[in-house]
């Protein structure tokens, strides 16, 4: 696979042998290394926003997913107009599609934030520590516009992405990007997947004094894993976890745990009456944007999916003679 194409200029000149040069050997390196393994998250992974220090948000920012904090209490979770549950161990808000958790909550909920980030900081520590990368310091940190297959990538400085990158391999292939400075990303950039990608398999090990700047109505894909602060400008959205050792700072943002569905995913159908459902006719399945597209039938019908996970449908829409059906 191409580490990135190379277009437009048609000289053929020293430095172009040298670039091509370099990509192969980057992909020769990692055609000899092991690939890795998923970084465990542990209890953490129950969470899409965990944080040590503080969660705020102004705006109208949709999270879809548990959120928490630890050591701190919950007067660090602010704009979000707790609502305490009776129980005391959770509270819920208007803005959060799960339950908010605090140290300061009652039993049992600080074993488990104490858990919880006991394992958000070891997750951090084992993506730290992973060696033999398939490559260092690419492009001098600077990956605006650059494609990347899986694989382990370590950089000294900060990550600059400035144009959008795409991630491409298969449905189990991981990515560990270790970034001994900060990430900034430019407003309305993304984080693209192909080839069956999945954010669940991204983790983004962030060590910067900083942390983690995502620009104004930017995308990203994967866990994040900041030894600092994150903090996502007004429209970013996360398609992963903010794991952050510090503040997580929002603004009108949109949050959600990635995808964790590995087996099929199946459109049923039944006409006119929610009765004998059978497996939908034609129908094509792209886990990747999970969307389903079937042919109309010309009747009523009634569709649920079936996985080995639980799914919603999240919208259906007609194109061209056909349903479009989104889940999540």
């Amino acid at each position: 696979m191409k580490h990135t194409p190379l277009t437009g200029n048609k000289t053929l000149n020293v430095r172009g042998l040298i670039l091509g040069l370099a990509v192969a050997v980057i992909f020769l390196r990692h055609d000899a290394t092991a690939a890795q393994a998923p970084v465990a998250l542990g209890s953490a992974d129950s969470f899409v926003i965990l944080a040590k220090s503080g969660i705020s948000t102004t705006g109208t920012t949709s999270i879809g997913g548990d959120i928490g904090v630890s050591p701190i209490g919950s007067t660090a979770i602010t704009g979000f107009g707790l609502i305490m549950d009776p129980s005391g161990q959770f509270s819920s808000s208007s803005l959060v599609i799960g339950k908010i958790y605090a140290a300061d909550y009652a039993v049992t909920t600080p074993a488990k934030m104490t858990a919880a980030v006991s394992d958000m900081e070891t997750a951090y520590t084992d993506a730290a520590a992973r060696t033999l990368p398939d490559a260092t310091e690419l492009y001098a940190g600077d990956i605006s516009g650059q494609t990347f297959g899986p694989g382990l990538y370590k950089w000294s400085t900060g990550l600059l992405i400035n144009a959008d990158v795409t991630l491409a391999g298969p449905a189990d292939a991981v990515w560990i990007f270790q970034v001994a400075g900060n990430l900034t990303m430019g407003s309305g950039t993304k984080v693209l997947l192909s080839g069956g990608a999945q954010a669940k398999n991204i983790f983004w090990q962030i060590a910067g004094g900083v942390g983690v700047e995502i620009g104004t109505t930017a995308h990203v894909e994967g866990d994040i894993l900041a030894a600092k602060a994150i903090h996502l400008r007004t429209g970013a959205s996360l398609n992963g976890r903010a794991l952050a050792q510090t503040a997580v700072t929002l603004d009108a943002n949109t949050i959600t745990i990635p995808n964790t569905v590995t087996g099929s995913v199946i459109l049923e159908s039944a006409a006119k009456v929610t009765g004998q459902y059978t497996v939908a006719a034609g129908q094509s399945v792209n886990l990747e944007t999970r969307t389903i597209t079937v042919p109309t039938s010309g009747d009523m019908q009634f569709y649920r999916l079936r996985s080995d996970t639980a799914l919603t449908i999240t919208g259906i829409s007609l194109s061209g003679g056909n349903v479009e059906i989104t889940y999540n």
